[in-house]
């Protein structure tokens, strides 16, 4: 049986409901309904939660898939706040040791003091900008991606606590043109697609 937490990070703020995150964890649970060697557990960082509790999910876990709106280009402020107050508590408990550092050498090795080898996660963003802002020459992003631009702290973080990546999903355009229906299905068959190849039984 393999273990899977969701953690979205929307929440109601300004003129955001959390809605449309709340819609994608729906579906990447009914995606992975599909496996039977699958239990899940959900973490809406919007809701109370205990960040020494949180810590015990990320260690149970094998698969951590963060669900998170992108405000004024970074995570929104309550999935932050979680961030910082769960890793911060897993300190020598499960999610990191150390920065790996030794003071006898302390310019080489940081940022492989992490303790959650052997998982992965799986990042799905959501944006107001086009794919076209990343992609085509002169447009705001400068043709560089959002795993390697604006989310690559993020994507660091997780190797600093030695989750590997998983391959994104980025919904865009989601305030002015979103077509949900397309773009749910998009994502349970991307969703569908990374954990056949992750649970197919090993050949023997």
């Amino acid at each position: 049986m393999k273990k899977v937490l969701i953690i979205n990070g929307g929440q109601n703020f300004g003129h955001s409901g959390g809605k449309y995150n709340q819609t994608i964890a729906e579906n990447t649970l009914e995606a992975l309904k599909e496996f039977e060697n699958v239990e899940v557990k959900i973490t809406n960082v919007s809701e109370p939660y205990d960040k020494d509790e949180e810590v015990q999910k990320f260690v149970w876990a094998d698969y951590i898939i963060y669900h998170t709106p992108i405000w004024w280009f970074q995570l929104p402020n309550g999935f932050k706040k979680y961030i910082d107050e769960v890793f911060t508590a897993g300190h020598a408990k499960g999610i990191y040791m150390n920065d790996g550092r030794n003071a006898a050498n302390p310019e080489i090795n940081y940022g492989t003091g992490g303790m959650l080898g052997g998982r992965k996660y799986m990042l799905t963003t959501s944006w107001n900008a086009p794919a076209t802002a990343f992609t085509l020459p002169g447009e705001f992003f400068n043709e560089t991606s959002v795993d390697d631009g604006p989310l690559f702290g993020f994507h660091r973080m997780n190797a600093f606590v030695s989750l590997e990546k998983m391959e994104s999903f980025h919904f865009h355009d989601v305030e002015k043109n979103a077509n949900i229906e397309r773009d749910m299905k998009l994502y349970r068959d991307h969703v569908r697609n990374v954990f056949e190849k992750e649970l197919k039984p090993e050949l023997v």
